[in-house]
């Protein structure tokens, strides 16, 4: 699954990963939690723009739902059901997005350790990438409120000792295929929906102030010693 995650690439860096779309003007953001604001990009309503960047809550509140807490418990969805499951297949067909990140936090529990290691996964350069994403819109309440979910799949090699599932990270050149609004072959799209490369992909321990959303500073990534974390915590998870 995918529970926390950051964007600390900002401003003209992060642009340069995301050429075709204009990036707002962003703030770094180390532990990003489920109900808070995320930065998506998703295709523009208007014919031949530029897709859109917007803000959206963390946890899809369905159209047809009558209270927005159900979000709280919709921040994932899951790649092999996600074309039939009612909360998630209208958005799949006509409503997907980009999830702007450079990490998430991932959690494994040690043996005769009380509290679970927290690990930062990034790609090995730290650069930006998406998740796969759904958005829906909510009138029920006003103001409106436009809000996702991040699409997860099986674990890779790199995720598999601490999780059996992972975010979907899409390649760059499948960003435009994947948030065209127009319908497509859901078998088309559930190729996009696999385990990122290995190869590309590091976790590495971090302390266990992650583990409070409210703290969101730059600490979060902080690695941690054998005294402060799991046994031999301080080994960097990844493929040889």
């Amino acid at each position: 699954m995918c529970g926390r995650f950051t964007l600390t690439t900002v401003g003209q860096q992060l642009q340069a990963f995301f050429p075709l779309f204009d990036i707002p003007t962003v703030t770094p953001r180390y532990n990003i939690a489920p109900t808070q604001n995320v930065l998506v990009v998703r295709d523009a309503a208007e014919k031949d723009a530029k897709p859109q960047a917007a803000w959206m809550r963390w946890g899809l509140i369905p159209s047809w739902a009558k209270e927005k807490k159900i979000g709280a418990s919709l921040i994932n969805a899951r790649a092999d059901t996600v074309a039939a499951k009612p909360a998630f297949r209208a958005a799949f067909k006509r409503r997907r997005c980009l999830v702007l990140a450079d990490g998430f936090y991932e959690w494994k529990k040690e043996p005769g350790n009380k509290t679970k290691q927290p690990f930062h996964i990034r790609r090995k350069d730290s650069a930006p990438f998406a998740f796969a994403g759904l958005w829906e819109h909510w009138e029920v309440e006003r103001p409106a409120i436009e809000s996702i979910t991040i699409i997860t799949t099986d674990a890779n090699e790199v995720l598999k000792p601490l999780h059996d599932r992972m975010p979907v990270i899409l390649d760059p050149h499948d960003y435009q295929k994947w948030i065209e609004s127009s319908p497509k072959d859901p078998a088309l799209l559930q190729e996009l929906l696999q385990p990122c490369a290995p190869g590309e992909m590091i976790a590495v321990p971090v302390g266990t102030q992650v583990n409070n959303a409210k703290h969101e500073g730059p600490d979060c990534l902080a690695r941690t010693s054998n005294a402060e974390g799991a046994e031999g915590a301080e080994k960097e998870l990844g493929p040889n």
